[in-house]
């Protein structure tokens, strides 16, 4: 865990990561590559081999592929009331949450007359990725696959990986079936965005893919964007935290451990005007890191990804906050909202000590699969509308295309287009 002073004589340079863009490495770039060719090529039996090459089963046939009913019916008598609830209370809310933000169809008429409008209508086949690697993620689910169904996607394809019997957590399936999957697989990684990219024998091809998963699966679905559509590149959990001398240190350092135990990619982040906050934090990071289980996760993250940095004042505090582009941006002030107004570039926004990213991680309504790896300065998080296709409305009839005709010809002679401009004077011929 690096402590960054804003006098440190190398400053700049050690903060210089904080003015990040997302880019996958030449390796990560060329297996996937590798794996996309393979399932382009092989199909059912090129899934099979590299799921069973990356860890998952070694599958009989294809028809193992897909997770049956009985396997369902299974995981709904084996999941404690306790679970049930807990998916439930969590589902009410992004259903609730999702369902206003759906956009709806509208018209107007322009200055010649003519109707325009737009019309909103949902993907019929969508597929969804949810990570299962080192830990069952329900809460994913929840939030992606809730809102597909609150969307009206009639097919909601769903691909997450088992372990080598073929295993998937009974929370999980119990969550991917109340929050509306229609069809689950259990294959992970890059080769199961291939799959819903490109389609095989036993999974077709959608639409559009969306979820989180490692820098594989980002990089699967970078790869793919233009044969299919993609909604954002969200990569490894991370946390940033801005704060004054009001913070509870113990409180900043318990949201820090709960993005890092993720492990991995994952990356926390502390940036206050006070030293007696960073100092603080940074002895209460110690004292609760060794209560935690996940030892390899946070340490991995501690070693190579955790930075408190001391900032001049507030607006440099600000301005290295917005250059980071965090996915989680907590903001642990007295008066959070000022602050939060000038955060343009993080994925979610936790106003005040009392709004832990756990709660947003679980169940306060918006999706958290987020941008991260700086993506945030260009991409919005998961949103209901994403499900939803737009298509634009055009209707003239003879009075608004006469008042609009010479338009049409003028932009067709200046662009060079005669045929153009000729397929609207042509009616009035």
């Amino acid at each position: 865990m690096k402590i960054i002073r804003w006098n440190d004589p190398d400053f700049a340079t050690q903060v210089a990561a904080l003015d990040r863009r997302a880019h996958p490495t030449e390796a990560v770039r060329t297996t996937v590559s590798e794996i996309l060719d393979h399932i382009r090529s092989g199909g059912d039996e090129a899934l099979m081999r590299l799921t069973a090459r990356f860890g998952g089963p070694d599958f009989l046939d294809s028809n193992a592929l897909r997770v049956t009913p009985a396997e369902f019916a299974s995981a709904r008598k084996s999941t404690d009331a306790a679970t049930h609830k807990a998916l439930q209370t969590s589902y009410v809310n992004v259903q609730a949450f999702a369902r206003r933000g759906l956009r709806e169809d509208w018209e107007f008429t322009n200055a010649q007359g003519a109707t325009v409008g737009e019309r909103y209508r949902p993907f019929e086949r969508v597929g969804i990725y949810v990570p299962g690697g080192s830990a069952p993620l329900v809460s994913t689910a929840l939030m992606t696959v809730t809102l597909a169904q609150a969307a009206g996607c009639p097919q909601i394809v769903v691909t997450t990986p088992s372990d080598r019997e073929g295993r998937i957590a009974p929370a999980l399936l119990a969550a991917l079936e109340l929050a509306g999957a229609t069809e689950v697989y259990r294959v992970g990684g890059a080769q199961a965005i291939a799959a819903m990219g490109l389609g095989t024998r036993t999974i077709r091809p959608v639409a559009k893919i969306f979820g989180p998963g490692n820098s594989y699966v980002v990089e699967a679905k970078r790869q793919l964007f233009g044969v299919v559509a993609v909604d954002l590149l969200p990569g490894p959990s991370e946390i940033l935290v801005l704060a004054d001398d009001s913070a509870r240190p113990d409180w900043i350092a318990a949201d820090l451990l709960a993005q890092a135990e993720h492990g991995g990619d994952s990356a926390m982040v502390l940036i206050t005007t006070s030293e007696s906050v960073l100092v603080n934090v940074s002895i209460a990071v110690a004292m609760q890191v060794v209560m935690l289980p996940r030892q390899v996760q946070l340490n991995a993250v501690l070693e190579k990804s955790a930075r408190l940095i001391l900032a001049k004042d507030l607006d440099h505090a600000i301005d290295l906050a917005n250059r980071y582009a965090a996915e989680h941006v907590s903001l642990a002030f007295r008066d959070p909202r000022p602050i939060g107004d000038r955060i343009t570039t993080a994925g979610a926004i936790f106003l005040g000590g009392l709004s832990p990213v756990a709660a947003g991680d679980f169940l306060a309504g918006p999706s958290h699969t987020l941008p991260t790896g700086g993506a945030g300065k260009s991409f919005s998080g998961l949103t209901v509308d994403q499900f939803q296709r737009r298509t634009s409305i055009i209707r003239y009839d003879a009075d608004s295309l006469r008042k609009s005709v010479d338009t049409i010809e003028k932009f067709s002679a200046i662009e060079g287009l005669d045929a153009h401009g000729r397929s609207a004077a042509i009616r009035f011929a």
